[in-house]
């Protein structure tokens, strides 16, 4: 035998309204009413299915969740948390791969909308105006991660990228070293890539060491190979080097495995701090030192974020995340 919400309310002699409140995990009962209710669906092995849940909230059950690139370990990382938030609310995920296209995220866009998805959360990459303004004529509510948006009124969850890279550059110029150069991502990347090259002139500025463009390498992305390319560049610009600040823990392992091919020993020659903290940093030949991004704690935030939004109408704060140096063998102290 079958059995229904109905049942579920009439053997727990509460509402069906109250009995969908409870399943969907919102908000306006007691602790024992919850109890009752959950002891009756237990009782009639009661087994809400997407559809009924639907039809009784008109919601799907479902967030999409917008990727700039997805073989970046970051992702993994970040979707971790998400997933994690979404499964314990009760609903899944959609993820999209947009490629950074504009074209190709205008069709993830559609697409979800037809699959009439209940939020969104953004991340990595800027929300442009055509974005936006698709998504306000969804009306569904939306969430930017690891990206911000100074134009719209959008919350986001991420860390202070030019603080970051400061306290990276600080904690090398702490250990001794003063010619340090960088491996940057995109200079004309606002989002991460141009504060994270900020923060780093930041740091040499409060510590009268001069800045020169030779010290710093512009990439298009954040790769492993644009590190290994990078190095070899940096240091026929500025062979003097004692120490290499990468925008990415990707740059620094390509750039340690640059330096493997070069001859020169990380942290003994060359020392070399990465940003992110991804699982990876602790696998590399050194471990890596790097900032850390608390990225599984930050996707998670994001989607309880979004479904407070859902569940309560009221404008979310956004949260900037705290970030610490995470200490590991790529960097020693420079010899006097």
């Amino acid at each position: 035998m079958t059995f229904t919400i109905k049942d579920v309310a009439k053997l727990a002699n509460v509402s069906i309204a109250t009995v969908s409140r409870i399943i969907n995990n919102q908000t306006g009962y007691s602790e024992k009413t919850k109890k009752k209710v959950l002891e009756a669906i237990e009782e009639l092995g009661y087994e809400p299915n997407a559809v009924a849940r639907g039809l009784i909230n008109k919601r799907t059950h479902t967030i999409g969740v917008l990727f700039p690139k997805l073989s970046s370990t970051l992702v993994t990382d970040l979707l971790s948390g998400i997933e994690k938030a979404t499964h314990d609310a009760g609903s899944s995920v959609i993820v999209c791969h947009t490629e950074s296209n504009g074209e190709k995220t205008m069709k993830y866009l559609q697409l979800l909308n037809e699959k009439r998805i209940d939020g969104i959360i953004f991340t990595s990459a800027p929300l442009l105006e055509e974005y936006y303004q698709y998504i306000k004529k969804m009306n569904v509510p939306m969430v930017l991660l690891s990206t911000e948006t100074y134009a719209h009124p959008v919350p986001y969850v991420k860390v202070n990228d030019r603080h970051a890279a400061y306290t990276a550059t600080q904690f090398l110029i702490n250990k001794g070293h003063e010619k340090i150069g960088m491996i940057s991502g995109n200079k004309d990347d606002i989002i991460s890539g141009k504060p994270r090259i900020d923060g780093y002139i930041s740091a040499l500025q409060d510590h009268n060491l001069p800045i020169d463009e030779k010290k710093i390498i512009y990439n298009r992305g954040f790769s492993f190979y644009d590190g290994m390319d990078s190095l070899k560049t940096l240091l026929k610009q500025a062979p003097d080097l004692t120490a290499v600040f990468a925008a990415s823990d990707e740059l620094a392992i390509g750039a340690i495995s640059s330096a493997y091919q070069l001859g020169i020993k990380v942290p003994d020659e060359l020392s070399i701090i990465g940003y992110d903290n991804l699982s990876i940093a602790e696998m590399s030949v050194p471990p890596l030192t790097t900032v850390a991004q608390p990225l599984t704690e930050m996707g998670e935030m994001a989607a309880n974020m979004l479904f407070e939004m859902l569940n309560s109408d009221k404008l979310i704060e956004s949260r900037i995340m705290p970030h610490k140096i995470v200490e590991r063998k790529s960097v020693r102290d420079k010899e006097v």
